[in-house]
């Protein structure tokens, strides 16, 4: 989107072989442009995902409307690799069916993504704490909060597996083309409805529940009703427990329990509000980080290279932390629970956003045009590989963060609302795309310092509030399904066989 066809070129975006330096590039429509169409497409991408919780919930179920999801986004596939044809980008056509396909396959993205995540941890059924008594007698705790942790780790890496294969596609588009670009993923994508297929008998498919959704919008509005739209009372969903409602002559359908799991379900949605300054952090707002590459050597490597290590990185990473980490602080009693896992991963991000900062500042002070090295010709001799500190850090701050925000929306919404939740969680991120809408035009030079290091204060400042407002829910209960709200008062049911997976917490605090 942002650079035009390169200068001899063979026509289809890539450069010529005697121009290392050079952009690939075909639509030239500038920085900016480039910025906020990213931008929109991951705000699309990231508000859709409430129409797929919604279909899925009430109509379809989550594997049905994964499978919709696929379809749509195939058939974007197909015509963003038909519009990216020689013939097309040098007639100067290639724009429409770019967008058209852009956002069809955002709409697609986003009708699946809600229903992958819990579709995947619905396969783990035992969700409660469990006694397992081992062969030599001793009896130890099965904890589902680290099955779940570790499903979604591993759930996380096989994702970034996926978006690992990017950097291939950044020396194709470099070398070759986009349309080669666009195939390879292509060929991949296509693959998938018939993976599906193929593993469908082997799932647990749960099945839309729509009137318990139903029951969830009566049980918000009913607070709002009766609270006078006053959402910061004391007590504040109590008014819409079946006692309360009574007592004012009005007959419901749900229960004490279905507004307790409202509450909970809206406590969750409450730590995902901290997630939108967080996300522009991880790799800067729109096309910045690209921007920033295209301004620096790069000794023949593509511009956007850097970003695509992002997935390296949490490819590396997440086994470290699922099989080393985690139960070495498990094995030494040190709690390390939800809210310490996102505060740690937020000051990461924090981090990383700051030595962007120091990275462009860098480029600007070595830059031949100085303050405008965006859009000069000559590139900064600083290297485009100093970047990976940025990049690094920010990949894995999303271990502790989205991994963690991932299990806490399953964990803590019922089951009727689980890829409604999700939704919510994703939403955050349409949130931060609007919020990068709105900085648009301070992406310019000679403001760039600013576009990294502004957000990184914000999120500093930001973390310590979350910090000392939500720091006891890591004594609160993991899972929703419990009978009662508090971890003191959970019970634990007795088993005799551990399912594949599950972790065995053995640790003189927890021997039964």
């Amino acid at each position: 989107m942002q650079f035009p066809l390169p200068k001899g070129g063979n026509g289809s975006g890539a450069v010529p072989k005697d121009n290392p330096n050079g952009h690939a590039g075909a639509l030239n429509e500038g920085l900016q442009f480039a910025s906020a169409f990213s931008t929109l497409f991951t705000f699309l991408a990231y508000v859709f995902p409430i129409l797929g919780a919604y279909i899925a919930d009430t109509r379809l179920g989550r594997f049905k409307t994964i499978l919709l999801g696929v379809t749509i986004g195939a058939v974007a596939h197909v015509i963003m690799i038909g519009g990216a044809a020689p013939s097309l980008l040098k007639a100067g056509k290639g724009l429409a069916p770019f967008i058209i396909s852009f956002f069809t396959l955002a709409i697609g993205a986003g009708i699946f993504k809600p229903n992958v995540a819990p579709t995947v941890i619905d396969q783990y059924t035992n969700q409660r704490p469990a006694i397992k008594t081992l062969k030599t007698g001793e009896k130890v705790i099965i904890d589902p909060e680290r099955t779940i942790q570790r499903v979604m780790l591993i759930f996380y890496a096989m994702i970034n597996v996926g978006a690992f294969f990017a950097i291939a596609t950044t020396y194709t588009e470099k070398y070759v083309g986009f349309w080669l670009s666009f195939l390879l993923p292509g060929i991949v994508y296509f693959l998938l409805p018939f993976l599906l297929l193929g593993v469908y008998k082997r799932l647990v498919i749960k099945k839309p529940n729509g009137s318990e959704l139903t029951n969830f919008f009566k049980i918000v509005w009913a607070s709002l009703k009766y609270n006078k739209f006053q959402v910061w009372k004391k007590d504040y969903w109590a008014v819409a427990t079946p006692s309360k409602l009574a007592e004012r002559g009005i007959q419901v359908t749900w229960t004490d329990r279905a507004v307790l799991d409202v509450q909970r379900t809206f406590e969750a949605c409450v730590i995902f509000l901290y997630f939108p300054i967080y996300n522009i952090n991880d790799g800067g707002v729109g096309a910045v980080q690209s921007n920033q590459g295209a301004s620096m050597t790069n000794n023949g490597a593509p511009t956007d290279l850097l970003g695509n290590f992002n997935p390296l990185t949490i490819i590396a990473v997440a086994p470290i932390l699922s099989y080393g980490v985690y139960p070495l602080l498990a094995r030494y009693g040190i709690k390390f629970g939800p809210i310490r896992r996102m505060t740690f991963g937020f000051m990461l991000a924090a981090i990383s956003g700051a030595i962007g900062a120091i990275v462009q500042w860098r480029v600007y002070e070595t830059s031949p045009c100085g303050y405008e090295a965006s859009t000069c010709d000559d590139v900064s001799p600083i290297n485009i590989w100093w970047q990976i500190p940025n990049v690094a850090l920010g990949a894995i701050s999303e271990l502790f963060c989205n991994v963690t925000a991932y299990e806490m929306a399953y964990a803590r919404s019922p089951p009727h609302l689980k890829s409604v939740v999700m939704s919510l969680f994703l939403f955050t991120t349409a949130l931060s795309s609007a919020l990068g809408e709105i900085l648009i035009p301070a992406i310019v030079d000679p403001h760039l310092i600013w576009v990294w290091a502004g957000p990184a204060i914000a999120l500093f400042a930001q973390t310590i509030v979350f910090w000392i407002r939500h720091h006891k829910l890591d004594d609160d209960v993991y899972m929703l399904e419990q009978e009662t709200p508090t971890q003191s008062q959970a019970q634990l049911t007795q088993t005799t066989d551990l399912e594949p997976g599950q972790e065995k917490v053995v640790g003189d605090g927890e021997k039964a």
